[in-house]
């Protein structure tokens, strides 16, 4: 119920329609929500309620209590806005390239413009970032002509991550939904599974000691130096491996930072409308913030794109100094 227009940046556990379409009939007190009341005791008029809840679809909470709207009680599971809509994106992506594929396996040519516009945007992720950043560019072709493509292996996540860090990015376009990617939960949990897809290809490339030791490159030094070689290795071996964790966490802090900026961007020029009801310059600052604000989603847009690909990018690189001798 609070105010704060940056809550509308946060991740809720209600979904925010036009009151027009979503109205509360809350005869008495007790019929509100408890955390309602409990949040908001100096609130007795049930009318009060109805009137800031208009508009706010509540989500049904199975395995916790909310302590406000944007809160669960401790102790507890919430199911969020963010959630859902990832749910939902996973749904449709599923859908999408189930149909894809089976359509690929066919043998038949991919036909129709979405068919079309999938496989050029597959390839694209398979050529032009997973195979230059983790192929080892002396690769050989075999007896046969085939060349072993060291990428193959992690396409399917590029993949993955590209397309969902495109939908999440893409939700934030759509009216009374958002973008999951403008939620650090989301990135960081993004930016933990590219750290997996490197740990675990580095694993098995190299075994897990290896995978450590790769960290750190060949230092050759003569033998009565073993001392400071070791003290050299263990002091690198340290900055390497904060180094990795702190690549990877600024890797969820970019997105997020990038998908929060737009939003704050397009709130303020927004902002400026209601700021300048009571001027009588009303009708001018309205029409320039109108055409702003179209502008500046039209940029959102490239953003969404560019975005995605840059996360997408930066994983394939991390994977690829993973997966080869430094």
């Amino acid at each position: 119920m609070s105010a704060n227009p940056i809550y509308h940046l946060k991740d809720s556990y209600f979904f925010e329609v036009p009151k027009a379409l979503w109205r509360h009939n809350w005869k008495s007190i007790q019929d509100v929500p408890e955390f309602l009341v409990a949040g908001h005791p100096e609130i007795t008029d049930v009318a009060t309620f109805n009137e800031a809840m208009d508009g706010k679809i509540l989500i049904p909470q199975f395995f916790g209590e909310l302590e406000s709207l944007y809160a669960i009680k401790s102790g507890g599971f919430g199911i969020s806005k963010y959630m859902l809509l990832e749910l939902l994106l996973a749904g449709i992506l599923l859908w999408l390239f189930t149909w894809l594929a089976k359509r690929i396996a066919s043998g038949a040519p991919a036909k129709g413009k979405l068919a079309n516009l999938l496989e050029i945007m597959l390839l694209f992720v398979r050529d032009q970032i997973a195979r230059p950043a983790i192929d080892d560019k002396h690769a050989h072709a075999d007896d046969h002509g085939h060349v072993h493509h060291a990428s193959d292996a992690f396409v399917p996540l590029l993949w993955t991550l590209f397309f969902f860090i495109l939908g999440c990015n893409l939700l934030g376009m759509v009216p009374w939904a958002g973008s999951p990617t403008a939620s650090f939960s989301v990135t960081l949990a993004l930016a933990a599974a590219t750290f997996l897809g490197g740990f675990i290809g580095g694993t098995k490339q190299f075994g897990l000691v290896g995978y450590f030791k790769n960290l750190v490159p060949p230092i050759d030094m003569p033998v009565y130096l073993f001392p400071l070689k070791v003290a050299i290795v263990g002091g690198l071996f340290c900055i390497e491996l904060l180094g990795l964790a702190i690549k990877h966490l600024v890797l969820a802090v970019r997105l997020l930072a990038n998908m929060v900026a737009g939003h704050l961007v397009l709130l303020g020029i927004l902002a400026l409308i209601p700021a300048a009801a009571a001027s009588g310059w009303w009708g001018t600052v309205t029409g320039i913030s109108v055409v702003s604000a179209t502008l500046f989603s039209v940029l959102e847009l490239f953003v969404a794109f560019l975005q995605a690909y840059v996360f997408t990018f930066l994983s394939a690189l991390f994977i690829g100094a993973s997966v080869h001798h430094h």
